[in-house]
């Protein structure tokens, strides 16, 4: 027991002893005594007690941390241990779903109705090193962290933000006014008439679904556990990340899918720039875009902005060398010029998430991002988890287990000032 609460237990019985001496009419010698002392023990434990806060406040707030955090860490060490291979037997032969693995089912479907077995996106994460070389299983233990699932995907290298909502709508409430100041003219002046405060609402609606289907024979559901396991992990996280980042940027916004950063007409609908180079690739042309960001105090420099193009824009520039008042420079090229501003970890290279070029000559699109103040450019929404639904007939006549799994995703954008799009890079 901490020596505060000590101290409490025995200054309420301190009052209590006072309080039935205090309610005499005549006390005797002895009956006064025994209230200085009283209150002398009471008044000396008045000083101890704030020593004792002061020295305990630092173990105060490291158990409040724990308790905070720990249905967090529970719930992670739970999906460090669902075994997919459970989820595949219950649908194929109705094996029994036990351990951490049905607790995770059934603590999803308190959340929301799922007409196959709900799959937590974590369980998705790809598990490297869980068994040695004498096969004996390690633990490991996996942090529920969205992102941590497409780590590898065009859209979380570009600065989006992954949200995992239970169900309903997200609307997420943006700045769009700026905040005005001014100088008194004279001793007794105004210093100017206040500006509204205002902002725009990015919504995420779960109204766009992906399905995935999956075809696992007999023979794989009979063999190895572990290389099912993984294999369905790989290939499930895998099909999300594409269908995902094409969607995010790409999306058409008709026949279920999401309406994409990229897509033409929607840079208009998110009031994003859109800037026609109608040139050659080059730095001078991202160069433009960043002083934009920097203008709009968006960014602090080109160190902070993200850029998505072609792989063919890279061709192009790291085989062209820059040109200095119509000179061709032969000790650095377009490519060499955008590195030396723009860090190679804030480039991506993608041919899924952006189309491939047209026209003659061939040009394509580039997007630029950057984060303010913590507010990611991009948000993508999943719902719930992913429900997982045997085909029943399919493939009934070789044994095998046919699996879709759908899941419910969107995506909107963040500020217009912190995206920029180029079109006609050549």
């Amino acid at each position: 027991m901490l020596t505060s609460v000590k101290i409490q237990k025995e200054q309420s019985e301190l009052r209590s002893q006072l309080a039935a001496l205090a309610g005499k009419t005549n006390p005797d010698e002895n009956e006064i005594r025994q209230m200085t002392d009283l209150d002398g023990r009471y008044q000396a434990n008045e000083v101890r007690f704030r020593a004792a806060l002061v020295a305990e406040s630092e173990e105060r707030a490291a158990a409040r941390d724990d308790l905070e955090t720990r249905s967090d860490k529970e719930y992670a060490d739970l999906i460090g241990k669902f075994e997919l291979r459970q989820v595949a037997l219950h649908l194929d032969e109705g094996a029994k779903i036990d351990g951490a693995t049905a607790e995770i089912v059934q603590e999803l479907r308190s959340h929301g109705g799922y007409r196959g077995v709900p799959v937590p996106y974590q369980a998705l994460e790809i598990r490297a090193g869980e068994t040695i070389a004498t096969g004996t299983p390690s633990p490991v233990s996996t942090a529920p962290i969205i992102d941590r699932l497409f780590a590898d995907s065009v859209a979380s290298k570009m600065g989006t933000r992954f949200v995992n909502i239970a169900q309903g709508t997200n609307e997420y409430p943006i700045t769009n006014s700026a905040v005005t100041g001014g100088w008194a003219s004279s001793e007794t002046g105004a210093v100017g008439s206040p500006s509204a405060y205002s902002t725009a609402n990015r919504s995420l609606a779960p109204d766009n679904t992906y399905g995935i289907q999956m075809k696992i024979t007999r023979k794989a559901l009979k063999q190895s556990g572990d290389a099912l396991e993984q294999a369905v992990r790989r290939d499930m996280n895998g099909c999300l990340a594409v269908g995902m980042d094409k969607a995010v940027f790409l999306g058409s916004g008709s026949s279920g899918e999401p309406v994409g950063i990229m897509k033409s007409g929607s840079p208009s609908a998110y009031g994003i720039d859109s800037t026609a180079v109608n040139a050659a690739a080059s730095w001078a042309a991202f160069r433009s875009a960043v002083v934009k960001f920097m203008i709009a105090n968006a960014a602090t420099g080109p160190g902070s902005v993200k850029l998505l193009i072609r792989p063919e824009v890279y061709d192009n520039m790291d085989g062209t060398f820059w040109t200095i008042s119509g000179n061709v420079s032969d000790t650095a090229t377009e490519w060499e010029r955008l590195l030396k501003n723009i860090p190679a970890g804030n480039i991506v290279m993608s041919s899924n998430a952006l189309a491939a070029p047209t026209g003659s000559p061939l040009a394509s699109q580039a997007l630029l991002t950057t984060t303010v103040n913590g507010v990611a450019p991009i948000f993508v929404g999943t719902w719930g988890a992913i429900d997982l639904i045997r085909d029943v007939y399919s493939d009934a006549a070789s044994g095998g287990l046919r699996l879709t799994a759908l899941a419910t995703m969107d995506v909107t954008a963040s500020r217009a000032e912190q995206l920029q799009i180029l079109t006609g890079i050549q």
